[in-house]
This record gives C-alpha cells, structure tokens and sequence, in this order.
C-alpha cells in the first residue's frame, strides 16, 4: 500500500545512548584508505554500508526484523544502508536508531535499542554478519568489539515496561504530534516519472491528475455513504500505522453507478502476511451475506498528504484488473485514501482522497498508470447502523493495547486533543438523526481508557 514514505521521508538519526551512529560517506572512506583492507575499522566504523559494499548483506524488500517483548517490526534495507520501517515508511540511517525507535512504542522507558544485537537481517542478527566481515578482513581484530546482547534482556524491559505504563498514568497530557514530526511528503508531477524505473521509490507521491486534463470523461458515477467514511476515518485516527479496508456495494451497469455502502476494516497488519488470508476471506463472508459486491479498498497516510504512492497506483491497478475478471466486462474499483494527521489539512477535518488509475497508454505500456481524481457524491445516511457502531468497538479492541495506538489525551494543536480532533473529523460524516452523538459517546469514552 504504501502505505508509503515519499520522496523526502522523515529520517530519524536518534539511536539512544548507544555510540553506534552511522559515518558519512568520507568518514567511512577515510577509515578504509589509512591503509586499504588492512586498516582497522573500529566498531563504529563497520555500517550497514560497510557491509553492501563488501557483499555480505544485500539490499531489498522486508529482509530486517525486530522481535521484542512479543511484538514484531519489519523492514526494508535501501541500497544506501539505510533502514525502511515497513508499516510507517520511516527512515532509520542505523540499526541502533530504528531498534531504538521500535523499542520505545512498546517501553517508553528503554533508552537505547541495542540495534545490532535486536536487528535480524533473513533470521540472523546484524551482529553475526558483523563478526563475519571482522573474521574475513581483519582477523586480527579484537573480537569482543562486537557485542551481542544477551538475550534474556526482553524478560527485564518487560518489568520495566510496566512499571514505566504505571508511572504515565499520572503524567499530564502532553502535545502528541508537532508540525515537524510530519514525514515531508514531497509530491511529484506524473509527467516527471517518465519510463517505469526499479531505482525509483516505490513510495513516492504523485499527484493527481482530472480526467479532463488526459482527454477523458469519467466512465462511471460514483455515490458513498456517509457511514463508510465515517466508519473509514475512525479507523484511520486509531493508529499512527498505516491501516488498510475494502469497500463494499453495487454496481449498476445500466446507469453506470457504483454504489459504495459499506467499509470493512481489515483488523491485522499490513506485513501479517500470516492473518491476513483469514481477514479477507471473512469479510468475503460478510459481503456475500449482506448481498454486496467488492467495490474498492481504501488506506491511510496517518501523517501525510492523502495522495497515492507509486505503489498505491501499482495497487490500485492490480484491483482493478482483478474486479474486471475474464469475462472483459467492466467493473470500477474506487480506491481511497486517507490521511488523518497530516498538518497540512484545513482543520480538524481528515483529507479523503478517492482515486482511480488510467493504464498508460499503448505506445509507452512500461510507463507508470495514470492516478486521477474520482469525482464523488456523499449521500448522507439517515442514521448510524448497528453494523458500524459494532465495528467500531471491534476495531477498539483491536488497537487498545498496540503500542502505536494514538494517545488521545494527548494534544493536536494547543487547545485540541486528539479525541477533540477524531470527533471533530467525525462530525463532517454525521446522520441526520442527532442521536448519533450521544451513541458515539460510549465509543469515545472506551478510546478515552485505552491506555
């Protein structure tokens, strides 16, 4: 999905205490040439670009993992040696920093995050391929220069972590989410992308273009229920992790109207690769028992613009093929995007983005597919279904012991709370019946005792 960090995505350099930053390129360069191979590279000077460059670790999709106190991380190593946090698309520059990073979402107290002992690279720590290059270049080296972390060091942090959850109880709410905390997702023109190309990444933003401005007319209509994007916008707020759902309803092929009804939250993570087969195939179950067809997806960008990544566009493509089926005939598939923390929003309100992608044309199939903007009608519903307000508390008790878990005491801006921000954004999606507010107030209240 995405999804998802664009072109200039936020990199966190803070590894905790630990003395294991990454050198810049002349720095690295520097420690090599005193005198070549045989020069010693201290413990600091042996990096993740150390490592690519001689050939014993290699870049992709997925190859980094974190386990720690039952909670698991995944992530990218990009040709630079630099670390890609898989479900937020932030960018860690060492292992130190993205363990650190990983460690305090579930022990706010852990001060530094022992990267290359926690960081496994295909099942094996970083440290092993550490030991390995030393074994291989400089077998001479004092070994003990590479330290491993014991480890029973989980079943300790595990006390700490809960002594640490106590001692915030009585903290006062503080400011959750400052304007520099956002990841600047700098946009692109889709005329700029040119010839597909592997180098690119994969998580930058394109910005939409009208039917009209590629000579065309939308070929279908679209009408959504104002419960799917309130359903939809709660369960974007839940999480500071990108989140993903289908979108249920009907397609009318005489008055060419997709009809999009009803928001199925996928309750699992985006790298459970493991639960996420069972997920869909109950929501199947469910469409099929309210008499609904799959209609579309939507996903968030909990800190960024609501605009798709080039992979969001890949995505969307692929649905889109996929509702087509064999038979030629044609079936939309809207997808949909939002983002609900991006300061660069008006308000309180969640940007909400639907979407469709243009294949390229004949003469260039190796280009990019086109993103463009789907005009939409709301219809208001008259009340709030059982259906959703059940979904919600679902999706409640889903995240309330994540630790990314929004902390919705806390602040959005001086005088808003997060909770004030997720009711706000809310009440843009509101039924006509007024009753709605006092049925969400049990909703807010159990958001307000989750952590």
């Amino acid at each position: 999905m995405g999804s998802e960090p664009p072109g200039s995505p936020q990199v966190v350099e803070d590894g905790g205490e630990e003395d294991e930053e990454e050198l810049s390129g002349g720095e690295e360069a520097e420690f090599r040439s005193s005198s070549g191979r045989g020069s010693l590279l201290t413990r600091r000077g042996i990096t993740l670009r150390v490592l690519l460059k001689d050939g014993l670790v290699e870049p992709g999709d997925g190859v980094l993992a974190i386990h720690y106190l039952g909670k698991n991380f995944v992530g990218d190593l990009l040709n630079d040696g630099k670390i890609r946090w898989v479900e937020t698309g932030q960018i860690f520059n060492s292992p130190s920093a993205w363990a650190t990073h990983c460690k305090r979402l579930v022990n706010p107290a852990k001060k530094s995050g022992c990267g290359w002992a926690s960081v496994r690279y295909r099942g094996q720590k970083l440290a092993q391929y550490k030991t390995t290059w030393l074994h291989k270049y400089q077998p001479s080296a004092d070994m003990s220069m590479v330290s491993e972390e014991d480890d029973d060091e989980d079943e300790e942090e595990g006390k700490a972590a809960v002594q640490a959850d106590e001692k915030n109880k009585n903290n006062k709410p503080d400011v959750m989410v400052s304007r520099r905390a956002d990841r600047e997702r700098i946009p692109v023109r889709y005329c700029s992308l040119g010839t597909r190309d592997a180098a690119r990444d994969p998580h930058t933003l394109v910005e939409l273009s009208a039917f009209s401005a590629i000579n065309r007319f939308q070929p279908f209509n679209v009408a959504v229920s104002s419960n799917v994007l309130l359903l939809m916008d709660f369960h974007c707020h839940l999480t500071t992790s990108e989140v993903v759902g289908y979108l249920g309803g009907r397609w009318d092929t005489n008055t060419q109207l997709l009809t999009v009804l009803r928001a199925f939250p996928c309750r699992t993570r985006l790298a459970d690769r493991d639960t996420a087969s069972a997920v869909e195939e109950e929501i199947c179950q469910n469409l099929f028992m309210r008499g609904l067809s799959l209609v579309g997806w939507y996903h968030s960008h909990p800190r960024g613009p609501a605009l798709p990544s080039l992979q969001d566009i890949d995505s969307q493509m692929d649905h889109q093929l996929r509702l087509q089926g064999s038979n030629n005939g044609f079936q939309p598939c809207l997808g949909i995007i939002c983002g609900p923390y991006y300061h660069g929003n008006q308000g309180v309100a969640s940007t909400i983005t639907p979407f469709w992608v243009v294949p390229p044309p004949e003469q260039r199939p190796n280009d990019y597919g086109i993103p463009v903007a789907v005009e939409v009608t709301y219809v208001q519903d008259n009340f709030l279904t059982s259906d959703v307000l059940n979904e919600m508390m679902l999706l409640v008790d889903y995240y309330r012991m994540a630790p990314d878990l929004v902390q919705f005491n806390q602040y959005w801006c001086p005088e808003t709370t997060m909770l004030d921000k997720v009711k706000g954004s809310l009440s843009c999606h509101a039924p006509k019946d007024q009753a709605y507010s006092q049925i969400l107030e049990h909703v807010y209240s159990q958001l307000s005792t989750t952590h």
